[in-house]
């Protein structure tokens, strides 16, 4: 793998244990890309933390992968074509990242085994037991691979 996709990885697991939601940790890392500027795909990621808005369903991380894998397929004149790439583009990704980790579900990942508390909004604080307690930095680091992976193959 290039040093530069080496570097945005790491990039990645540096936005999230700086605060970052796992979401806006993998577009942010990758986003410069696509012409998209830190801000804007701080924003685009930030409803995705918590398995989208704290509800513990998707992992925020894989709709990271899943925004980039828009971002990377472009538009296209034949629009029914085009979604249908990126559905395979997303498929995909989405299953490299179930493999590697064993679900795409933060609630799964995390172990939790009740629903989520209706109307809890509110973050978790970020300190050193979050961390140690949470696989998310894993988990962002994982998808971020798995989206270098798959830039360095168009490239081969």
């Amino acid at each position: 793998m290039t040093e530069d996709l080496e570097n945005r990885i790491q990039k990645a697991v540096e936005y999230f244990m700086t605060g970052y939601g796992c979401g806006q940790s993998v577009v942010a890392a990758f986003a410069d890309l696509y012409g998209m500027d830190e801000a804007t795909a701080l924003k685009i990621g930030n409803g995705f933390g918590g398995g989208v808005g704290k509800m513990r369903m998707m992992c925020g991380a894989v709709s990271g992968l899943v925004i980039l894998a828009g971002l990377d397929s472009g538009l296209s004149d034949d629009i029914r074509g085009g979604k249908a790439e990126c559905y395979r583009l997303v498929q995909d990704l989405l299953e490299k990242f179930k493999q590697a980790n064993g679900s795409v579900i933060c609630a799964e990942l995390l172990g939790l085994k009740s629903a989520p508390i209706p109307g809890d909004f509110v973050p978790s604080e970020r300190n050193a037991h979050y961390y140690k307690a949470r696989p998310c930095a894993a988990k962002v680091e994982s998808a971020a691979r798995i989206f270098a992976e798959y830039l360095q193959s168009k490239i081969q």
